[in-house]
């Protein structure tokens, strides 16, 4: 399914290559102001442009429908569309027979019996993030004095990012990348314990983003290598602040007040200019086969304001839930 939450609910709608893609949020709170150039910050941020990423450049010009009344929210959905403007859809039409390894184009055309759209990922593409950063857009607003700040601290395993970069594409390969976000100002108290945990909401918003593989929170996996004295975090004051951080800011599900730390890890991009082996299912065996089109290097570059918007919109939802 393509909605998400308890009391900020959103659904997204769309594909890559079709005549647009969109977001309706519902149950965010009313007043709050918003014209449709409030976006730009945060989709500039997205933007291809940089060496790495896609050349395919769309306008992202929002247009909203519904739920914003004088320039403030109503109370009513809010409904967000963008048009599709810059397409090349053939650059697709053969992977619908020969499915790229790494991408979604089998498991898509397997569930859904060959009648989704191919073209550009369809709805499995990275473009249908776009609305997720809108809606991340209004979950910050939420939450107000709340700071996020996500960046990405190395690709293919290097801190080097351009050099790393330059010989991905030299190579005509691609490069994953890791993302470290950090949210301060957040109250305690948000989340619930197991299901509705801070982290498992994040989380499955996280992996809403396509090209996730993993993430972790605080000192994550190097946790397992430590002892209780070491991942013990000292808790200094009334108001829970501690001398360290390998809780990422929370504890048992629930914000504990100090900054919240996660990473995630973003895999290299499927689409990549290397000759690929692949089964042709129009001919019932495997070749050798070239992807054309425009795809990204590193699409990891991009994904720090998406990761950004889907913390805020879990974290909105929590605060909510909270009031």
């Amino acid at each position: 399914m393509n909605t998400f939450g308890r009391k900020f609910k959103l659904s997204i709608f769309g594909e890559s290559h079709g005549e647009g893609i969109g977001i309706v949020i519902d149950g965010c709170p009313v007043g709050i102001p918003l014209k449709e150039e409030d976006f730009k910050a945060d989709f500039d941020r997205r933007r291809s442009g940089a060496r790495g990423t896609t050349p395919r450049q769309e306008p992202d010009l929002p247009k909203i429908l519904s739920g914003v009344y004088k320039g403030k929210t109503s109370g009513a959905p809010i409904a967000i569309v963008f048009e599709n403007t810059n397409i090349q859809s053939r650059d697709y039409d053969e992977i619908q027979s020969i499915p790229r390894p790494g991408h979604a184009d089998l498991t898509a055309h397997n569930k859904y019996k060959g009648f989704n759209d191919p073209r550009g990922g369809g709805h499995f593409s990275g473009r249908i993030t776009l609305g997720l950063v809108a809606a991340g857009y209004l979950a910050k607003q939420v939450l107000k004095e709340v700071n996020f700040d996500a960046k990405v601290i190395e690709v293919g395993g290097s801190k080097d990012i351009e050099k790393t970069i330059d010989k991905a594409l030299k190579e005509g390969d691609s490069v994953g990348g890791l993302i470290e976000c950090r949210i301060s100002g957040l109250p305690t108290g948000l989340g619930e314990p197991f299901f509705d945990s801070a982290e498992s909401l994040i989380s499955h918003l996280v992996f809403a983003v396509p090209a996730t593989k993993g993430i972790e929170f605080g000192s994550g996996f190097e946790a397992a290598k430590m002892k209780g004295s070491e991942h013990n975090d000292e808790i200094l004051d009334a108001d829970g602040k501690t001398a360290s951080n390998h809780a990422g800011g929370i504890n048992g599900g629930i914000t504990n007040g100090n900054d919240l730390v996660f990473r995630v890890a973003v895999k290299p991009t499927s689409s990549i200019s290397k000759t690929q082996h692949s089964y042709n299912q129009s001919k019932n065996k495997t070749e050798d086969f070239n992807i054309v089109g425009r795809h990204d290097a590193c699409i990891a570059l991009r994904i720090p304001v998406i990761i950004e918007a889907v913390a805020a919109i879990a974290l909105a939802d929590l605060m909510l839930i909270k009031e």
